[in-house]
């Protein structure tokens, strides 16, 4: 059978469960209510894991019960609100008391931005946890890259960086040179990934907004994408050797 040109590809099951190796710590007012070695990976679905924490690695005093139980799909949780000097998070976190899922019961889910940050060993991460089977990788290229919509030519390259990552399409990023920047008009627009870093500048073409970014200071790990611009090849036409690409569907199209 074929591929299509659906994304992401599925990476792990969903429900599927392990214990992750790191250090994980969440940040709330100052005050740091979680530090584990004790976190499990748990896929909600298949792109992207979440963490669950043993309740007993979580601060007792920084917990509020609502006393609202609910019963969701993997079992019966009780609804958690986080308090710490005078912030008051409602609906932070879940604490599963009774489990569909062997190995879930006495796990505090949280709600990712329930807290003001969450580390993996010393290093902060942003969005949601690395996924382990995640993988990115920048490799310089000789192949030709051209860029267009609707036949304005956006950008035409022959040493372009193509980043090759886990269940989403290739990014073909180009230098600044080799881009029709006349075309472009400056968004303020900023997103964050965990596993290249922020984004520090995004353009919009024409009416479509947010068609091409930048990170000004990558992730060591993609390095070599540092100032060059992509664009989202759901949304125009990309040639890579002079052979039009299928725009891949995406949560981007």
């Amino acid at each position: 059978m074929g591929m299509t040109n659906d994304y992401p590809r599925e990476i792990a099951a969903v429900n599927q469960m392990e214990p992750s190796p790191r250090r994980v710590r969440a940040v709330l007012n100052g005050r740091t209510i979680v530090d584990t070695t004790r976190a499990v990976y748990l896929w909600e679905i298949s792109a992207f894991p979440q963490y669950y924490i043993p309740i007993e690695d979580v601060a007792a005093d920084a917990l509020v019960d609502e006393e609202h139980e609910q019963h969701l799909s993997r079992g019966r949780a009780r609804r958690l609100g986080l308090r710490v000097g005078d912030e008051h998070r409602k609906a932070a976190a879940r604490h599963y008391v009774e489990s569909k899922l062997p190995g879930l019961e006495g796990l505090v889910r949280f709600e990712w931005d329930a807290v003001d940050a969450w580390f993996e060993e010393d290093e902060q991460i942003f969005g949601h946890p690395r996924n382990p089977y995640h993988r990115v990788d920048a490799l310089r290229s000789t192949r030709l890259v051209r860029v267009e919509l609707d036949g304005l030519v956006l950008a035409e390259s022959r040493s372009p960086v193509l980043l090759f990552e886990t269940g989403l399409p290739t990014r073909y990023y180009l230098d600044r040179t080799a881009v029709n920047i006349g075309a472009l008009t400056h968004s303020e627009t900023r997103t964050h990934c965990p596993y290249k870093g922020h984004t520090s500048d995004y353009w919009n073409v024409g009416d479509q907004r947010d068609l091409a970014w930048s990170y000004g200071q990558p992730y060591p790990a993609v390095a070599a994408i540092a100032g060059l611009v992509a664009f989202y090849n759901e949304k125009v036409d990309t040639f890579v050797d002079g052979r039009l690409l299928e725009r891949p569907v995406t949560s981007f199209s």
